[in-house]
């Protein structure tokens, strides 16, 4: 744990008030992770901050902290943090309620998929910190409810991923309409070059606590894999992987909806109690699911990257990605869903034969080499009747074009080449083939 928590270092040394080292007490913390106890006290003091930090290791407390202990309550509407997704809304205002249970401020969710008159209300009541998604937050700027006139704290969770989904403009737009001095803290799990850039228009100064040069961007708590399979036979591996490490708690990623739903229901029919997160549920009932995990009264969901973004749930023992990520840095992501706070945990990816660049691609990120596992119990599904036609079209192609090409001037018809002069450069007919040919060996541009 060592590269996780600041263990010769305690939170009263971060210079926090009495009350907010009551409900870090509350909480069972000891020790402040090691970006916590960077970021903090230059937060305090008043520093606009750039913070890099692995995926699980305490980057909502990080911020959420500095905010809670500078703000006194006088000024409504002092903090504003942005969030890229809902549940990472409803997430980051929990911990900070609960980390500010022993002070008078209010902190309030604003995002979408919930009511805009319930929350309208409740921004009448003049909540001090506002964690929101960037569309809601500008809606009730717009509405006249949520004034960027007193804000005193911006910050930024997860910047990476919501450049990723396309909160460039709105991210600029609400920084951009707070005219007045404020501080800045941004944070994510990979900082990019665009990050960089958007910090050195809308900071002043910053602090770069970016580990560029981390040797790696996953905690050495998780104990990465990958399962070599191919595309028609993972749900059969999903199922027997399950079955062998008989996880706790095991998140499945996939890359898009519609697998969500057949994978889970693949699972169900084996009897394995499987819940969906995609962002085609309502909100009512994906707040069903995150309550069931959260009191573990569920062993497996299956999620969609966005939806999973805001799962902070401890105890989660196993992560799979179903689907390999297209993005490393979305794997990044995914596995830091297990081994949080300094439990350990478990990655296993499926790799289809033909995703061997994507997994070099996240072994490049992550600067970890990932061990392949064979399952030699598991037994292989029977090859799809599509695979088979599919392969036995492709080798009759390829002995079509072999013949072809292994035929002599005598062997092709007649009306193939003629005899006409004319249709022949110099009026010359050939009549057999070069004696050297390129057999394929065509220089292209292609890489």
């Amino acid at each position: 744990m060592q590269d996780i928590f600041a263990t010769t270092t305690s939170f009263a040394d971060l210079g926090l008030s009495d009350a907010l080292l009551k409900g870090i007490k509350d909480q069972g913390f000891e020790h402040p992770t090691i970006i916590q106890s960077q970021l903090i006290p230059l937060a305090i003091s008043g520093k606009d901050v750039l913070g890099q930090s692995k995926t699980g290791t305490g980057k909502t407390a990080a911020f959420g902290l500095p905010a809670l202990h500078l703000l006194d309550g006088s000024v409504p509407f002092a903090c504003l943090c942005l969030v890229p997704t809902r549940e990472l809304a409803i997430q980051v205002t929990r911990e900070m309620r609960e980390l500010g249970s022993h002070s008078k401020l209010k902190v309030l969710a604003v995002y979408g998929g919930q009511s805009i008159n319930t929350q309208a209300e409740q921004l009448k009541k003049k909540p001090h910190i506002i964690v929101g998604t960037p569309g809601r937050v500008m809606d009730m700027h717009q509405r006249g409810l949520l004034p960027y006139d007193k804000i005193q704290l911006a910050m930024l969770d997860e910047v990476d991923r919501m450049l990723d989904i396309g909160f460039r403009e709105d991210i600029r737009k609400i920084l951009g309409g707070i005219k007045q001095n404020h501080q800045t803290i941004f944070v994510s799990a990979t900082i990019s070059d665009e990050i960089m850039r958007l910090a050195k228009k809308y900071m002043n100064d910053p602090v770069d606590l970016s580990l560029r040069e981390a040797k790696s961007l996953t905690v050495a708590q998780v104990n990465q894999e990958c399962v070599s399979v191919p595309d028609w036979d993972k749900q059969r591996m999903l199922h027997h992987v399950i079955k062998i490490e008989k996880p706790d708690l095991v998140l499945v990623f996939c890359r898009m909806k519609v697998t969500v739903d057949r994978v889970a229901k693949s699972l169900q029919r084996k009897n394995i109690d499987a819940l969906v997160l995609h962002a085609n549920l309502h909100q009512g009932k994906r707040d069903k699911v995150m309550d069931r995990l959260r009191k573990r009264e569920v062993r497996v969901v299956v999620a969609s990257d966005l939806a999973a973004r805001g799962i902070d749930v401890d105890n989660i023992t196993h992560v799979i990605n179903y689907d390999v990520p297209e993005d490393p840095e979305v794997y990044v992501h995914r596995i830091g869903r297990t081994a949080r706070k300094g439990q350990s945990g478990k990655a296993i990816m499926f790799v289809t034969p033909e995703q061997s660049e994507l997994l070099m691609g996240i072994e490049r990120l992550t600067n970890v080499e990932i061990p392949t596992r064979v399952f030699d119990d598991f037994k292989p599904g029977p090859e799809p009747d599509r695979i088979q036609q599919d392969r036995a079209r492709l080798e009759k192609e390829r002995e079509a074009m072999r013949k072809a090409n292994s035929r002599t001037i005598d062997e092709l018809p007649a009306e193939t080449l003629g005899d006409d002069p004319s249709k022949f450069p110099g009026g010359l007919v050939p009549k057999e083939l070069p004696k050297k040919r390129m057999g394929g060996r065509l220089r292209t541009r292609r890489r």
